[in-house]
């Protein structure tokens, strides 16, 4: 926040560097780490030998590495894409910091809120309406986490029958 909240509004002379681009950055460097740990760790998991059978056959590193080695960690890469995409979804204090939390219309340089932080800025004082709101917005991000991992599960599945 001291540091990408000013560069934002320096490099794009803006009046105010809590926008949604900030936001995206701060949750692309929080959530990288983690995708691509997992996504090293499903890596290593393949077998030696499927590699070591694809430089024998005469297929160069770079060849085994993509139509061997990624293939066969396939499921767990989408594993470590779903769990950051969940995780960027849930971060709401972070993004609240440097977004703005202004509900406006969304734009990539204006201060935005998302629907994590609505649920957890306004919670603790909410009653009747509102309160049922809340829950519905939380529905609503359960709802997007089944569709993502159901779509992801959907295209797994029909590549292993293929």
């Amino acid at each position: 926040m001291i540091v990408l909240v000013p560069f934002v509004r320096k490099a794009f002379s803006l009046s105010d560097g809590a926008s949604l681009l900030a936001a995206i950055i701060v949750l692309a460097i929080m959530i990288l780490p983690s995708i691509i740990k997992v996504s090293i760790a499903a890596l290593e998991a393949v077998p030696k030998e499927y590699e070591d059978a694809s430089l024998a056959l005469g297929a160069t590193p770079v060849e085994t590495y993509f139509r061997v080695s990624v293939p066969a960690a396939k499921s767990g890469i989408a594993a470590a894409v779903v769990l950051g995409v969940g995780r960027a979804i849930g971060e709401a204090m972070a993004v609240m910091m440097v977004a703005g939390n202004v509900a406006n219309m969304p734009s990539l340089f204006g201060s935005v809120r998302f629907l994590t932080t609505a649920i957890a800025s306004e919670m603790s004082y909410s009653a009747g309406l509102q309160r049922q709101a809340l829950f519905s917005i939380a529905l609503v991000l359960f709802l997007f986490i089944m569709l993502i991992n159901a779509v992801l599960n959907f295209f797994l599945k029909k590549d292993k029958e293929g």
